[in-house]
C-alpha cells in the first residue's frame, strides 16, 4: 500500500511538472496573439480560391521561415503547397494547415448579409485553420528548442481543400510517409474533439458538345449541349431513388449557353458523389458516368469529363481523439464580451435559432457517433499516418459551414478566440506526444488494425495531375 501511494505521488508530481512546462510555453501564444490575428485577417481579406492562394501561402511560409523553419515550396507539383520543417529525428509530428476560400461568398464582418459581388469568401474558416496550425507548429518548435528535445515538427501548407483535393496529391507524393502522427482542426460552431466522420468523395466536370444554330430560324440543324446536361441531370435525379440512404449527390451547371436564341454548342455540369465508404462512391460515380453517356447519345451530342477531386473517408483513431479531448478540456472555452454577444444574437436571428453558448464557454462531451457532414482530403492523410482533429467555436452556434454567417464571424474576434483555443490544443497535444511515445505506439497499433493488413492506397481521382485551374 505504501509503495502504491508513493507511485501515485510521483505520478501526480511528474504530471503537474509537465503541465507547468506546457503552460509556460502556451503563454507565448497569448503574447503573440496580435501577430496571429493579423495573419488570419490578412488571409481572410485575400480570400483566394483553391490553387490560387499565392498571397496566403507566401504569408504563412514567411511566418514559419522567420521562426527558423526550413521551407520547401511548390511541393507535389502544386505552386501554393509547401512543407515547413523544424528539428530532427523522431517522433515526427505533422500539422496540417489550409487557406483556400470558397467562390461567391464574400461578406464583411457584420451580422447582416451583404451583396458578395461574386467574390470569394472564407466561408469554411480556412484563414483561421492555416494560421492556428502555424501558431501551434511554432509553439511546438519552441518547446523542442527550450527543452533540447529530439523530434521534428512539420507544417504542411495544404491548398485547395474545397474540391481540389490538394492533400491527395501531397499523399501521392509521399510527403506524409515519415510522419508519426498528423494533427489538424477545423473551424466550427462548438468546441469538440469527438471524432467526426467524413465521407469519401469523387467529383468531375462533365462537358457536352453540340452544334450551334439559330434557335428559331433553323432549330433542326442544332444539337443542344445544354439538352445533354439537362438530360443527364434528370437521369441522375432518378438514380437517387436507387442508391443507399447515406449516398449524397450534388451538382451545379457551370456553363449553359449565352443566349436563348442560340442553340448552345457547349455546356458543363460539375458533380460531387459522396458516401461513407469509398467503394460505394466509386460505384455511384460510375453510374453517374453512364447517365452522362446516355444523355449524350439521346441528345445527339458528345461528352467527356474531367476528374477534379477524389478523397477517402476519414479513418478514425480513438486513441488520439481521446488525447485531444482531454487537452481541449484543459484549455477550455471562452466567454463572449458584450460586443460579441450582440453580434452573436443578431447572427442567430438570421438563422432563426436561439443563442446557446454552452459549447462556446465549455467543451462538448466526447462521443463516437457523430454524423458525417461532408468530405475532406484529410481522409487520404488518415490512411497514411495516424490522424486526429478537433473543431472549435469560431462561428456563432447554429451557423452552418459555407454560409455568409460563417464568413462574417470568421472576420471578428469570435473567430480569433476560437482560433486560439485550436492553436493551444494542437500545441499541447504535440508537446505531450513528444514526451509520451506510448500514446503514439498505441495510436499506431489502432491505425494498422483499422486500416487493415491488405490495404493499398489508390487515389480516387486516378492518375491525373493537380487540377490547378478547377476554379477558373
Amino acid at each position: 500500500m505504501k509503495n502504491l501511494i508513493t507511485c501515485l505521488i510521483i505520478f501526480l508530481a511528474t504530471n503537474c511538472f509537465s503541465q507547468k512546462k506546457y503552460n509556460k510555453i502556451l503563454t507565448s501564444l497569448d503574447s503573440d496573439l496580435k501577430k496571429y490575428e493579423k495573419i488570419a485577417q490578412d488571409i481572410w481579406s485575400f480570400a483566394e480560391m483553391g490553387y490560387q492562394e499565392e498571397n496566403s501561402s507566401n504569408l504563412l511560409q514567411k511566418t514559419l521561415n522567420d521562426e527558423g523553419f526550413k521551407v520547401s515550396e511548390g511541393v507535389a507539383g502544386i505552386p501554393t503547397a509547401f512543407v515547413a520543417t523544424y528539428g530532427s529525428g523522431t517522433p515526427v509530428i505533422a500539422i496540417l494547415g489550409e487557406y483556400d476560400a470558397l467562390p461567391g461568398l464574400s461578406q464583411k464582418a457584420v451580422p447582416y448579409k451583404l451583396s458578395n459581388d461574386g467574390k470569394a469568401g472564407h466561408a469554411c474558416g480556412h484563414h483561421l485553420f492555416g494560421t492556428a496550425s502555424a501558431a501551434a507548429a511554432i509553439t511546438i518548435k519552441k518547446y523542442i528548442e527550450n527543452e533540447k528535445l529530439k523530434g521534428t515538427v512539420k507544417y504542411f501548407g495544404c491548398p485547395a481543400e474545397e474540391g481540389g483535393s490538394g492533400k491527395v496529391y501531397m499523399t501521392k507524393a509521399g510527403l506524409f510517409n515519415d510522419a508519426d502522427v498528423a494533427l489538424h482542426w477545423h473551424p466550427g460552431d462548438r468546441n469538440s474533439a469527438s471524432f467526426g466522420k467524413a465521407m469519401a468523395n469523387k467529383s468531375a466536370k462533365f462537358r457536352f458538345y453540340g452544334v450551334s444554330a439559330h434557335a428559331a430560324g433553323s432549330p433542326e440543324k442544332g444539337r443542344s449541349a445544354l439538352d445533354g446536361v439537362e438530360a443527364m441531370n434528370n437521369m441522375v435525379n432518378m438514380l437517387r431513388e436507387h442508391t443507399t440512404e447515406s449516398t449524397r449527390i450534388h451538382y451545379v451547371i457551370t456553363k449553359g449557353g449565352n443566349a436563348p436564341n442560340v442553340v448552345p454548342d457547349f455546356a458543363e455540369v460539375y458533380y460531387y458523389a459522396r458516401h461513407l465508404n469509398r467503394n460505394e462512391v466509386i460505384n455511384v460515380f460510375d453510374r453517374i458516368v453512364k447517365a452522362a453517356e446516355g444523355a449524350a447519345l439521346g441528345t445527339g451530342t458528345t461528352m467527356d469529363y474531367e476528374m477534379i477531386g477524389g478523397t477517402h473517408e476519414l479513418l478514425i483513431n480513438e486513441t488520439l481523439q481521446k488525447t485531444v479531448q482531454k487537452n481541449l478540456e484543459k484549455i477550455g472555452g471562452y466567454i463572449y464580451n458584450s460586443e460579441e454577444k450582440i453580434f452573436a444574437e443578431q447572427i442567430t436571428k438570421s438563422l432563426d435559432v436561439t443563442l446557446d453558448t454552452k459549447f462556446v464557454e465549455g467543451i462538448k462531451a466526447y462521443t463516437s457517433d457523430d454524423d458525417a457532414g461532408g468530405s475532406t482530403d484529410v481522409g487520404d492523410v488518415s490512411f497514411t499516418v495516424p490522424t486526429v482533429g478537433l473543431e472549435t467555436a469560431t462561428w456563432v452556434p447554429g451557423t452552418p459551414a459555407h454560409s455568409w454567417q460563417a464568413v462574417a464571424a470568421g472576420g471578428t474576434s469570435i473567430g480569433i478566440k476560437g482560433m486560439l483555443i485550436a492553436a493551444k490544443t494542437l500545441a499541447l497535444t504535440g508537446m505531450e506526444l513528444l514526451d509520451n511515445p506510448k500514446i503514439l505506439s498505441l495510436a499506431k497499433k489502432e491505425f494498422l488494425k483499422r486500416r487493415g493488413s491488405n490495404f493499398k492506397y489508390i487515389p480516387l481521382l486516378g492518375d491525373r495531375e493537380p487540377a490547378l485551374d478547377y476554379r477558373n
